[in-house]
């Protein structure tokens, strides 16, 4: 396993920045300042994570996602373990849908809710989102200190 920072041609990894965020123009419009970290296991991309320094204090994780087929075997987990060592001086932000099983994961990772923005995907999005047969309406913010 191996993680690399990309700083060019970020767009290469648009199938799996689609995972953590459907619609691609709401990606592009913070994929090029972002710090993009990938995940590769045996020389394969299975995991990234997207970052935006927000101010001298606080980084937000724009983008999570992992190949399906990737899922449930730590990748994730072993990506957000290193954007915290990597910024272990500043506070980790990130906003997410209201779906139950995402918050537990970031809850378990020590992550607490701070903020709601009321209808931000219905609001921001071209087509309705949908996780685990429900529609995402307000956006959850977290934070980890």
């Amino acid at each position: 396993m191996e993680i690399r920072e990309i700083r060019e041609n970020k767009t290469a990894f648009m199938d799996l920045l689609l995972i953590g965020d459907e619609d691609e123009a709401m990606i592009n419009r913070y994929l090029e300042q972002s710090t993009l970290f990938v995940l590769y296991d045996s020389e394969n991309p299975v995991s990234l994570c997207a970052v935006i320094k927000i101010d001298s204090k606080t980084i937000e994780i724009k983008n999570l996602a992992t190949y399906p087929q990737y899922q449930n075997k730590g990748y994730a987990s072993a990506l957000l373990d290193f954007v915290y060592d990597k910024y272990k001086n500043k506070a980790l932000i990130l906003g997410t849908g209201e779906n139950e099983k995402t918050l537990r994961f970031y809850r378990k990772r020590g992550f607490v809710e701070f903020d709601i923005i009321k209808n931000f995907f219905t609001e921001n999005y071209s087509n309705p989102i949908f996780e685990n047969g429900r529609q995402l309406v307000d956006l959850i913010y977290l934070k980890k200190l």
